[in-house]
């Protein structure tokens, strides 16, 4: 079929039989033996070239793995000269400052055109100096910036109680196993061993050493005026701490993170913590050959994607979200009259549940504990593992498709992942991923915090996969945890009639989530809120049946927009109008058509977009996964409602 055709024609059963079926082999091929799915998880060139910049720092350069890095940075240089943070994205000045500087360290020639072409973007740009807080950190690690280039964190934070404002446990989980380590690095201040001396002063406007205004706006209130003063008379005021506190500051990091290691999996299992705990325990003098050390750097170098031609440094794992989404498609492809290959998509999912409930926490009260002392573990991570820090976005997906998948074993599972996201619900009636009410806006006006993404507050999407879950369940005593947060949902829709998307892109993906979770709680479809979602669906289908979101919707571009349709959106956007109860509606037959006239051969969908996102305006991310299995999902629920008198999606996904 022809990309006109399927902007006018409804899809021919057979072809739709024909496209699941073929997306359906194309997603079991790609199971692991023992039941997991997990599929690539790309951010921007940072966490490469930070990768490099490891290496460097301590000495341990592995050339010919750089080599293949350095061909990673430079394919996906920009026609701006510098590296964006998603694709097609604008210049990213702290992105393109760290790919500069890896490529360097690499042994590329500073005066090779693409080299040249990304020091003149950077100091058009306001130079190196103008780099955001993290980028300045790596930075001093090399002192090619004096440390006061850095925002006052002191160490000393980490004896704060959680009633302190400043305490750690008034930040998100990602900060806290962020921060930890940094802030031992800050105290010791090291420098890199650099065996090579390289050096990127080319990239500074101003000589380092001259520059006065380090921490300086954009600010986005008053109160990162008022902090910056404070940051400035703190200065001279750490020097009075006595030695003993210091040191009792030093300890304390050390045992809030060792706890916390979490093996080859790493601490928080995300790059940046990891990477920190390995130049920690160098500064603290833990040689290399001790267990804690070689498990940290493992950790790290197991984050590597290796290829025949490039390499790249992944910023964690999904494979519990991956395994999770997966089951799901499948289990739509398997189900209705014509479901496709039931009995061995049934062994298939039985191994992805045996696999995900060995991955259920359920003896380790991690961080989140804190705030929710009475409740009983029963979450899941998003990684590997990842006990301290489960999260209920997982927790949600993972609990539906085992409640669906319909094992009478898995109750106990579900029970308890059922109490773990009640007792996680915040006080306003939505939830964050990881902690309750962790909603201490203030901090994110601190001169460290320029990402804007130290906190973990609740988000409608997070918000919806909660209610879709406990919708799905039925369970008479979750009415009132219901109804709070569809309250809270209602209150936080669009004036468009979206809703936001913190954890994917963006409106489309927001939008697609509450539908899902109102069809779920059985809020009607003449709802206003749901026309206005429907409506606004339908503003932003595209002209040749499909949808499609940039990631620039984060940085006030209008949403539910892209120069080209992409397989996730589609999906998603006719997830959510089917949601709707919009299934004969002509623009989901549309995006059908487009689908179908979009899948390879092979019953893959090629997406090179990024997808989602880990800070708005910071950090980005592309899921490899989210091309094939949603459009799958999206596909089998079309086919599988067709023989539906109510065309009322059945689950709460």
């Amino acid at each position: 079929m022809s990309e006109a055709q399927a902007a006018t024609e409804a899809p021919a059963r057979e072809d739709l039989d024909r496209v699941v079926r073929n997306a359906h082999a194309a997603l079991a091929g790609k199971q692991n033996e023992d039941g997991h799915w997990v599929f690539e998880l790309e951010a921007d060139v940072s966490i490469p070239a930070e990768y490099v910049l490891l290496e460097h720092y301590l000495d341990r350069i592995d050339d010919a793995l750089q080599a293949r890095i350095g061909v990673y940075l430079r394919r996906t240089q920009a026609d701006h000269g510098g590296w964006p943070l998603y694709t097609d994205g604008g210049f990213s000045l702290s992105s393109t400052v760290k790919a500069y500087y890896a490529l360097k360290c690499i042994g590329d020639d500073p005066d090779a055109p693409h080299m040249r072409r990304a020091r003149e973007a950077v100091l058009a740009h306001g130079g190196a100096e103008r780099s955001n807080v993290f980028t300045r950190f790596q930075l001093a690690l090399f002192g090619e910036v004096p440390w006061r280039a850095m925002p006052v964190m002191p160490v000393e934070l980490m004896l704060l109680p959680r009633s302190a404002f400043f305490s750690i446990w008034n930040m998100s989980y990602w900060s806290r196993a962020v921060i930890a380590p940094l802030l031992v690095l800050a105290a010791k201040k090291p420098v890199a061993i650099n065996p090579r001396g390289i050096h990127v002063q080319e990239l500074f406007v101003t000589p380092p050493d001259r520059v006065r205004d380090w921490i300086r706006g954009p600010y986005r209130s008053v109160w990162g005026r008022m902090f910056t003063w404070l940051d400035k008379g703190l200065r001279p005021a750490l020097k009075l701490v006595p030695g003993r506190v210091h040191e009792k500051a030093l300890r304390a990091a050390v045992d809030y993170i060792e706890p916390r290691l979490n093996g080859v999996d790493g601490l928080g299992a995300i790059y940046p913590a990891m990477a920190n705990v390995v130049m920690m325990y160098r500064v603290l003098g833990v040689p290399d050959s001790d267990p804690r050390a070689l498990t940290a750097w493992k950790a790290v170098k197991g984050l590597l994607v290796v290829k025949d031609d490039e390499v790249y440094c992944q910023p964690c794992f999904s494979p519990i979200w991956d395994t999770g989404l997966a089951a799901h498609a499948m289990l739509e492809a398997a189900s209705g009259p014509d479901g496709i290959e039931p009995q061995k998509t049934k062994a298939d999912l039985e191994r992805a549940a045996a696999w995900l409930k060995e991955r259920q926490v359920l003896d380790v009260k991690g961080d989140w504990a804190v705030n929710a002392p009475d409740v009983e573990p029963g979450g899941w991570a998003f990684q590997y593992r990842n006990d301290h820090y489960p999260d209920v976005d997982d927790t949600a997906v993972v609990a539906m498709m085992l409640h669906r998948e319909g094992n009478p074993e898995h109750a106990e599972a579900i029970e308890r992942a059922r109490r773990w996201i009640i007792g996680m619900q915040s006080s306003c009636g939505g939830w964050g991923a990881f902690d309750i009410d962790n909603n201490k806006e203030l901090l994110n006006h601190i001169p460290f915090a320029d990402h804007g993404a130290l906190l973990d507050p609740p988000t409608a999407d997070v918000t919806a996969r909660c209610v879709s879950f406990l919708a799905q369940l039925k369970n008479p005593g979750d009415e009132d945890v219901i109804a709070r947060a569809i309250d809270y949902l209602r209150k936080d829709q669009e004036k468009d009639g979206s809703w936001f998307g913190r954890w994917g892109t963006n409106y489309i993906y927001g939008t697609w989530s509450v539908l899902c979770a109102f069809n779920a709680a059985g809020v009607s479809r003449d709802d206003p809120a749901v026309v206005r979602a429907v409506e606004w669906l339908r503003s932003v289908q595209r002209e040749d049946g499909g949808w499609g979101e940039d990631c620039a919707s984060y940085e006030g571009e209008p949403g539910g927009q892209y120069k080209e349709s992409l397989p996730s959106q589609t999906a998603w956007a006719t997830l959510g109008l089917m949601a709707a109860g919009r299934r004969d509606d002509p623009a989901v037959a549309r995006g059908m058509s487009w689908l179908m006239a979009r899948q390879k051969e092979d019953g893959e969908w090629d997406e090179r977009s990024f997808n989602a996102v880990g800070f708005p305006k910071v950090f980005y991310l592309r899921y490899h996964g989210y091309r094939q299995f949603f459009p799958l999902l999206a596909l089998a629920r079309y086919r599988n409602l067709e023989s539906s008198n109510t065309r009322q999606v059945a689950f709460g996904f």
